[in-house]
């Protein structure tokens, strides 16, 4: 009777845990979204390059680039201010909202420094 007992509990803590792993699952894609990019947007691209000690509070996305092509499973194929394409997994990359004029060259705000009071 102990060996039938001891099956259910197993059994029982095998339906816990597949539950368990659902709701972890339905909890995790509910905080993801979706990018939907097409070709010509602006992307920023995050550069994950490790660099000790090297401007810890600079930006880790440069760009803008703009998508060429949008390839299969997500991978983007870009363009860089000299024209070469090459090809990026899209999740390293972010929609660019700056401006561009009708030239299609970004136009850059510069900041003004603080008036002291």
């Amino acid at each position: 009777m102990d060996l039938h007992e001891l099956e259910e509990i197993r059994l029982d803590a095998y339906e816990n845990s597949k539950i368990y792993k659902e709701r972890t699952k339905t909890a995790h894609d509910k905080l993801i979204r979706l990018k939907d990019f097409k070709a010509r947007d602006s992307v920023l691209l995050f550069n994950s390059k490790l660099r000790l000690f090297h401007g810890k509070l600079r930006s880790k996305w440069v760009g803008p680039f703009k998508i060429q092509e949008v390839l299969p499973y997500g991978s983007l194929t870009l363009l860089n201010k000299e024209g070469k394409e090459f090809t990026v997994n899209g999740h390293r990359c972010k929609p660019y909202l700056g401006e561009t004029d009708d030239n299609e060259e970004e136009i850059v705000t510069p900041l003004q420094d603080p008036i002291p009071a």
